[in-house]
């Protein structure tokens, strides 16, 4: 296992390259000039050259690349030009909100696919069965956007339950103010991923429960529960590992638009912020970022694989 995983971490290297080259290849192939978004339509030529030298603008691509990742690796992520701070600190800063979102959203969809997949499994064509999957089948059509819309009305406008915006009220902090704050985003980010898990588990459930296996472990005696969630699942479960997985970029991607949608002050919308201004160092840095999580997270999907099944050797 230990083999196994420095050889993963060493194979993220050329992926991380990769990802940083097209992430700054996008930003400075896009038309506009940094320079005359940030001094405005009226500044005038010397006052544009100068601060394309300050910079870096002015310099050919690839020594723009390279000077930029020298000082990624020294630490220093570039300092935001619409904000005037450091990014790195700026983005550690907002991904903070952007990871209590993200993890409240994983634990609903996970929680709740997983139990309507099982359910759905092991009650097959049965109303429970064709309710769930029709729920989810709506569930994984439903933007997240007009999701996170509708719910804003309903629950926050006209029953005003739900606070619609923000993260906190004025004044406090602390898990326990946040979580009435977080309710709606996060069930919002959710429903898509729990309707792709639900779907997952039924499928792999289905299979599972047809082995041989499982009909020896009824004939031993033991009751549906045990065989159910401690054969079944466990065997179901490294499809559905794998789909979480992937669901992972779903609820990053996904929390950009959630965040913008309830002024969630996370990472997607510092990103937002950044295109709109064509703030290259925190663009760039943001999506590198992010990009970084989301590698590292498939790294620790493959490792639960060898935890779920002790069949699986990286030997």
């Amino acid at each position: 296992m230990l083999k196994y995983t420095i050889k993963r971490l060493l194979a993220l290297i050329p992926v991380l390259i990769g990802v940083s080259i097209l992430v700054f290849l996008i930003l400075h192939l896009t038309p506009g000039d940094p320079a005359l978004i940030m001094l405005g339509p009226k500044a005038t030529k010397p006052a544009l050259e100068a601060l394309r030298h300050q910079l870096g603008l002015d310099l050919p691509l690839y020594k723009q690349y390279f000077q930029w990742i020298a000082n990624i690796l020294k630490g220093d992520w570039g300092r935001s030009i619409q904000l005037k701070r450091e990014v790195l600190p700026l983005v550690l800063t907002r991904f903070k909100a952007t990871a209590i979102l993200t993890v409240f959203a994983a634990f609903v969809a996970v929680t709740f696919g997983l139990l309507a997949g099982i359910v759905s499994a092991t009650k097959q064509y049965s109303l429970w069965d064709r309710l769930l999957m029709f729920l989810a089948l709506v569930g994984f059509c439903l933007p997240v956007f007009w999701l996170g819309l509708v719910l804003q009305v309903f629950f926050g406008l006209k029953l005003g339950w739900l606070p619609v915006s923000g993260m906190s009220p004025p004044g406090q902090a602390g898990l326990g103010s946040v979580f009435k704050f977080l309710i709606l985003p996060g069930f919002s980010l959710a429903v898509g991923t729990m309707a792709e898990i639900a779907r997952m588990t039924r499928s792999s459930m289905l299979e599972v429960i047809r082995q041989d296996y499982i009909r020896t472990a009824r004939a031993k005696g033991l009751t549906e529960r045990v065989v159910t969630y401690s054969h079944a699942l466990r065997n179901a479960l490294i499809p559905v590992v794998t789909v979480v997985g992937m669901q992972i970029g779903f609820l990053l991607s996904g929390a950009v638009l959630v965040e913008i949608i309830f002024a969630w002050p996370g990472i997607g919308s510092l990103m937002v912020n950044g295109i709109l201004a064509r703030d290259f160092p925190l663009v760039q840095g943001t999506i590198l970022f992010v990009a970084t999580i989301y590698v590292f997270v498939n790294l620790v999907v493959d490792l639960i694989y060898a935890l779920l099944d002790p069949r699986i050797s990286y030997n």
